[in-house]
């Protein structure tokens, strides 16, 4: 349950936050009554904590207002003053109850819960449902004497269901329920939830569905049949889920077979649609083909939800809509009618078994670009939901189940990471030894260790043998993709800042001592970092602009200038600002410390140099610029470039291609119909397909390339050294492994796939600089989008390449 504090008084306030999240609660505060009154206009409260003393609009003025306009949650007075007058004009205001300052913790939550009980269509003190119990006083929810261990928002969830026991609650109502306003998930999240808590109740005897989804509106708790209607269906002998097939498996096998028979003539309507696009697209559209087209578009809208294709239905409902404006269309929705056409084509194309998804486990694809998930896991059940979902983060998936499994998935199919449960064999020292192993792989594999087994012991373990990340069960399949994504880009991070990869990271050392400048190199370029030492600091500045360091290290005490005053020149060069700089000193007492963090140091290692402790340093240090990079240059959702990187980076080897003398090509793509795939599925479906795509994207593209997110749908290509004919032969193929790969949706009802259009341009041939390579390439891809889509043209005008769907 939600419940608004309206309290001024910080400690007070987060003593009761304290108290009343630790009995799943959701809470939100408001400072003063002005704020309450706003916060309550905009969101949904099951109970108000009111104190009377309130800046602004005071507790008894604030309950008169919410009564006058007909708020009938339940409100808590919370009063300093123990006196008869004050209650009663409390109670006169509206209030439900009252509770006196200071109060004993379990009174107010005794209070609370009968206040709620009270406000419930379900007032027990113990919410029961069926053989299912929940009771508020314990927090203990049981299922035929079987105890559930839910987390907080698996138990809110439920208190929820079982206070409203006939009422629907869409994503948003649940959303506004059980979570603050500033904390409010994806759809995404509340389904995880709802998924999790069914999996609970079905593992402690509940029926699978005892939380009902009401198809298009919610969820809500499947009402209980009386014994009486179960003798009478029984006596009837009327078919039920308990016996033999389910009527809807009945029901979507008929269909089936009736659309196999009308799947034809299903397509030769789609056929007069597309050629009523195409002639619009002309300008030649009569009114014969207009009108048969809008007819066709009519009975497809009917009669595609019949056979399960409710998005069908809805596309063709658009269309025909768009059919009735005929000639006087502009011609942004001549191109959207095309894309209508096409993704209605592409959407029947599928089986009324494959719209009603539980996809199966797909095989492992080799050819497949995108990261293997290795999920190494006895719990099979759950590890099939991460790799069910996986998809939708970019993985693969792959499963074992026991060591064996793991060590033949290690051999055949090269993981990218691997997420990793130590209690899969029955002694965790052989579990171990498979870490161990995978961390000694080549290259090494990162792991996520997700265990039940989180003492302080197994923690260091895992650190100690190279595990990357550690997760405490029960965790979600939401919150184990997490951590895996983090780790998979810090991984990548540090290839793109070169510590194991192939770009060397340049570290200058200034030190007046030769024999320290020796043994740091000695110690440094091991780990694959360029170092450049000084010896002379009056040559700093010269040797700083030739050498562009991503990391400096300075010697405290050094003559004529001393490292400090090095720190303050490089500090006060806008250039320079953020450069990591660490310093070595035999000097650490607290006045040298302070000096040295005053003028701008980011760490400091005393002398004498312990090796692992400076290489840690130096790794942290460049940990976090690169992080705060990725920050500023990282478009968070594809994770490639953004646009404003896309400039700089393609800027640069634009220069580099004029003194080269190399070409190179500038592509623009754009994601077919994704606004449809927003309007039909969600936005968070449309998000699944750009984080897709553009990790598709930065994996095809590396060497020499730039990938960055232009806008929206639109990705941008720069491919360094390409002619337009290579060019055009990559983008092909990539657009070939999107048309080939099935999304789904974030809801996991429908599967479908997406295809790109696409325009190129080279340089010097369609521009000489950024601005004109980009127009020509956006005007190829515009005219790749009014050629109907999945395409590629050139600037110029001329398709390049046709990219008939398959």
């Amino acid at each position: 349950m939600k419940i608004l504090v309206v309290e001024d008084d910080e400690a007070v306030v987060n003593v009761l936050s304290l108290l009343l999240s630790s009995h799943n609660y959701v809470v939100e505060v408001a400072v003063d009554g002005q704020i309450a009154w706003e916060l309550i206009e905009v969101y949904d409260y099951d109970l108000i904590l009111l104190d009377v003393l309130l800046p602004k609009l005071d507790g008894i003025s604030l309950c008169q207002r919410l009564r006058s306009h007909g708020y009938q949650m339940p409100i808590l007075l919370v009063t300093g003053q123990d006196n008869s007058q004050d209650k009663a004009m409390g109670l006169d205001a509206g209030a439900d109850d009252y509770i006196v300052k200071p109060f004993e913790q379990q009174e107010l939550l005794a209070r609370i819960r009968a206040l709620l009980r009270r406000a419930s269509v379900n007032p027990a003190p113990v919410l029961e449902w069926g053989s299912l119990r929940l009771n508020p006083a314990t927090s203990e929810v049981t299922y035929a004497e079987n105890l559930l261990s839910l987390t907080p928002k698996e138990y809110a969830l439920l208190e929820l269901f079982l206070r409203n026991t006939r009422r629907v609650f869409s994503y948003g109502a649940i959303q506004d329920h059980l979570w603050a306003y500033e904390d409010i998930p994806s759809e995404d999240a509340v389904r995880t939830h709802i998924k999790t808590l069914r999996q609970k109740l079905k593992k402690a005897g509940a029926p699978v569905d005892s939380i009902e989804t009401v198809y298009g509106i919610g969820y809500r708790l499947k009402p209980l049949e009386s014994k009486a209607k179960n003798r009478q269906l029984e006596s009837f002998n009327l078919p039920s889920t308990a016996k033999g097939e389910p009527i809807e498996q009945q029901t979507l096998t008929a269909l089936s077979e009736v659309w196999n028979r009308f799947k034809a003539r299903v397509n030769k309507q789609i056929e007069i649609l597309q050629q009523a696009a195409a002639a619009l697209m002309n300008q030649a559209l009569d009114r014969e083909l207009r009108q048969q087209a809008e007819q066709e578009a009519h009975t497809l809208s009917g009669s595609l939800g019949t056979f399960g294709f409710p998005k069908g239905s809805q596309l063709a409902n658009r269309i025909e809509r768009l059919l009735q404006v005929g000639e006087s269309l502009e011609q942004n929705e001549i191109v959207c009618l095309c894309e209508l056409v096409a993704a209605l084509r592409q959407e029947v194309k599928q089986s009324p078994e494959e719209l009603n998804l539980e996809a199966d486990e797909e095989p492992i694809d080799d050819s497949d670009p995108r990261p293997l998930l290795l999920v190494v896991d006895r719990d099979r059940p759950w590890a099939e939901q991460v790799v069910k979902e996986a998809a939708s983060w970019g993985f693969r998936g792959a499963i074992a189940s026991t060591l064996v499994q793991a060590t033949a998935s290690l051999e055949e199919q090269s993981p990218t990471i691997a997420l990793f449960d130590p209690t899969i064999a029955q002694l965790t020292e052989d579990s171990l030894t498979l870490l161990v192993k995978l961390n000694n792989w080549t290259p090494p594999i990162p792991v996520v260790v997700c265990t039940a087994q989180a003492s302080l012991t197994e923690r260091l373990e895992v650190a100690r043998l190279g595990g990357q990340a550690f997760l405490h069960k029960p965790v979600t399949p939401t919150q184990a993709l997490e951590a895996v994504l983090q780790v998979q880009q810090r991984v990548e991070m540090f290839r793109q800042i070169g510590i194991g990869g192939a770009t060397e990271v340049r570290v200058m050392i200034v030190d007046d001592d030769p024999q320290i400048l020796a043994a740091l190199r000695t110690l440094l370029e091991p780990w694959g970092l360029q170092v450049t030492t000084l010896e002379d600091p009056q040559q700093f500045c010269q040797i700083l602009e030739a050498t562009l360091p991503d990391l400096l290290i300075l010697d405290v005490g050094m003559p004529n200038v001393s490292g400090i005053e090095l720190c303050q020149i490089v500090r006060n060069d806008s250039r320079w600002g953020r450069l990591p700089i660490i310093f070595l000193t035999a000097h650490t007492d607290s006045s040298t410390v302070n000096q040295v963090f005053a003028v701008g140091a980011d760490d400091f290692v005393s002398k004498p140099i312990v090796g692992p402790e400076l290489i840690s340093r130096i790794l942290n240090r460049l940990e976090r610029i690169q992080l705060l990079r990725n920050m500023t240059e990282i478009d968070p959702l594809t994770m490639v470039y953004n646009r404003q990187k896309f400039v700089q980076a393609t800027s640069q080897l634009l220069c580099l291609a004029g003194q080269q003398g190399q070409p190179l090509c500038l592509a623009f793509l754009d994601i077919d119909c994704l606004k449809q795939i927003n309007d039909l599925y969600g936005y968070s479906t449309g998000d699944i397909v750009l984080r897709q795509c553009g990790q598709l994207l930065r994996q095809t593209f590396q060497q020499q390339s730039v990938v960055a997110r232009w806008v929206g749908e639109e990705f941008v290509v720069t491919l360094y050294g390409a002619t337009k004919a290579e060019g055009i032969e990559r983008l092909s193929r990539v657009s070939q492994t999107i048309r080939q790969q099935w999304f789904t949706s974030s809801d996991r009802t429908h599967r479908f796939r997406v295809t790109v259009s696409a325009g190129i341009a080279q340089y010097p041939d369609d521009g000489t600089d950024l601005d004109s390579l980009c127009r020509a390439a956006l005007a190829a891809l515009h005219q790749s989008k009014l050629a109907g889509c999945d395409c590629i043209f050139s600037a110029g005008g001329t398709p390049s390449s046709i990219l008939a769907s398959s």
